[in-house]
Formats: structure tokens, sequence, C-alpha cells
């Protein structure tokens, strides 16, 4: 309640994802599931992008203050675009220290916008509503990051042919 009635969750300070990324950043176990889900997804749907890994514990007591320092020392480099943060799934114990009210102040105050991307689907913690979006799992996450090769190419091959069709159009017309 005291964090909602700051501010911290309003949709209005909410920031848009930016449509290609070129650095992203994740604040995680650098041992975990989560983070080896996260870098096949997005070598797999983008290879060119530069991840960056900010280690933090992400359960325990001391977990609070290894995320924030993480996001600290996040934000101290230049190009980032867009963070995650978060775990993969566990008990309600795992993930409590995403619940911690510095947790949430140090993920609002963050210069881009982060996803939040803790345990699973029905898992929900107060780094969630604090941050720019919520992704249900750490592999959504990725996702939500990273264009897939595909549909860019495709789309391209799309504009393409429009651009030919109506520059053949055109010529059509005026000649």
């Amino acid at each position: 309640k005291k964090l909602q009635s700051e501010g911290l969750f309003e949709s209005a300070r909410k920031r848009a994802l930016p449509p290609l990324p070129k650095h992203v950043v994740v604040v995680t176990s650098p041992t975990g599931a989560a983070i080896r889900d996260i870098l096949n997804v997005l070598h797999r749907r983008f290879r060119g992008l530069k991840v960056t890994v900010v280690p933090a514990v992400v359960q325990g007591d001391a977990a609070p203050s290894s995320i924030c320092k993480a996001l600290s020392l996040a934000q101290k480099l230049s190009d980032v675009d867009v963070m995650i943060v978060g775990r993969g799934g566990g008990s309600v114990e795992d993930m409590w220290c995403f619940n911690d009210e510095s947790v949430a102040r140090a993920i609002a105050a963050c210069r881009v916008p982060v996803i939040s991307a803790v345990g699973h689907e029905i898992d929900f913690t107060i780094a969630d509503f604090a941050a720019d979006l919520r992704a249900p799992t750490p592999t959504a996450a990725a996702e939500s990051v990273s264009a897939s090769r595909h549909a860019l190419l495709s789309r391209i091959a799309e504009l393409t042919k429009r651009i030919t069709r109506q520059t053949l159009r055109r010529l059509d017309t005026e000649v």
C-alpha cells in the first residue's frame, strides 16, 4: 500500500520497451536455469543482440541487497536499452526477495525499461508491479525483448514487395 500510494505502480510511469534493442542486461543468478533459458531464446531469435549478465543472488536473505547492487551496476553501463530482472520458479519463500521494498524502488529508479521475470505464470511479486513490464516467465521476458529474425526478414520482404508494386504503378501512370 505504501509503494502504491507513492505512485510506484502507476501505469503512467511505465515505459514502453524499445522495438529493436541493441543491448539487453539480465540481472539474475548466473548459474540458474532461468539464465540458460533467456540466453537460448535471445540467441535463437536475434543473434546480433548484445547481452550482459550482471550476477545477483536471487534467493535468501542476501538477495535484496545483491539485486539492488546488480541493478545499480547495470545502470553504469552506457548503452543499455532494456533490463530483465528475475529468476525461475520456486517456492514463495524462494522468490520472497522480489517482494522487498528496496528491490521495488531500485527497479522503479532504473533509467531504462525493466522487465520483471520472476517465477512462472501464477507467481506475482511486488517487483512485477514496480517494473515497466511483467513477464510471466524468464523465457517470455527474453521473447518480449528480441524480435524474431524470421519475422523481421518476412516484414522486410513484404515491404520490399509493396514498394516495388507502388513504384511500378507510379511509373505506369507517369509514362
